[in-house]
């Protein structure tokens, strides 16, 4: 992607975190914005609070009159504009919803942007070259260029530089997981968080505030995990999957993985051990 079209997108990008965020504040925590409006394109069900942001998400897009192609939880595929797509969006709208339904402080965006080309379906997770992901509780933003390195509110960042697994603190999302792994992983460090919003947990990687976050259950959406991907990457953390194999999945709202993201190698192998090995 050349020079000046980073620049753009990241001020489109800049844009959307904003607009998307006034979008829903006034709907935090209120009943309504629970209401369920109908099946989302990953087939999940889709709330009011969901598809406000998403609006917000594709009226951006709109009003740059450039074709650019959306791939986001609720919508699907959305092509926009005439002509061969400059950048295509991987977006997560609102991560988190839960949180934001109950006013819990850890919900926001997650946006990763590839170079565009003629054929979307060869792209995969690691053709993101920017990622954006913000915490609308407390306006956090973490950002990543591909080959540039990986910042938290224009601060250069790094994973801990733990060794051990032992006295980690680690985040993951366990809901339907094998828990006799889960177990075995809970024995063997210091603490274990659950806040509900991945792409923000994820980020926790990538600045040392978690020394490692996972989801095994192979269902984890790649919406959700793009634009953190990148980020923990670019910030010199691992990001595998179960099998600790690099994720090379689609860029659609059905692929699904199973995802291990931690602080270094030795910690990585330790963990991958823990959960019974490859």
């Amino acid at each position: 992607m050349k020079p000046k079209d980073i620049k753009f997108w990241s001020e489109v990008s800049e844009e959307m975190m904003f607009e998307a965020h006034e979008a829903v504040k006034p709907l935090v925590g209120k009943k309504e914005a629970g209401e369920i409006v109908k099946m989302g394109a990953d087939g999940t069900p889709t709330k009011l609070i969901d598809i406000v942001a998403e609006d917000k998400v594709v009226e951006v897009l709109k009003q740059t009159e450039r074709p650019v192609t959306l791939i986001s939880e609720e919508i699907g595929e959305l092509k926009i504009g005439d002509g061969p797509s400059e950048a295509v969006f991987v977006v997560d709208p609102l991560d988190g919803t839960r949180n934001a339904l109950k006013n819990i402080p850890a919900y926001g965006i997650s946006i990763a942007i590839s170079n565009g080309g003629s054929s979307i379906q060869d792209l995969k997770l690691n053709d993101i070259e920017m990622g954006f992901v913000k915490n609308f509780a407390n306006n956090d933003i973490y950002q990543a260029k591909q080959g540039a390195g990986a910042w938290l509110n224009k601060e250069k960042i790094s994973p801990s530089k733990r060794e051990e697994v032992a006295g980690s603190s680690i985040g993951a999302y366990i809901y339907r997981a094998d828990m006799s792994k889960i177990d075995k992983l809970c024995a063997s460090v210091r603490s274990m968080r659950i806040l509900g919003s991945v792409a923000i947990e994820l980020c926790y990687v990538a600045n040392g505030t978690y020394d490692a976050f996972l989801d095994i259950r192979g269902n984890m959406r790649v919406m959700d995990i793009a634009a953190a991907k990148l980020i923990i990457e670019e910030s010199h953390g691992l990001v595998t999957d179960e099998k600790c194999k690099p994720l090379m999945n689609d860029l659609n709202v059905l692929e699904r993985t199973s995802i291990i993201a931690s602080c270094n190698k030795n910690f990585h192998a330790q963990i991958i051990s823990i959960l019974g090995g490859v």
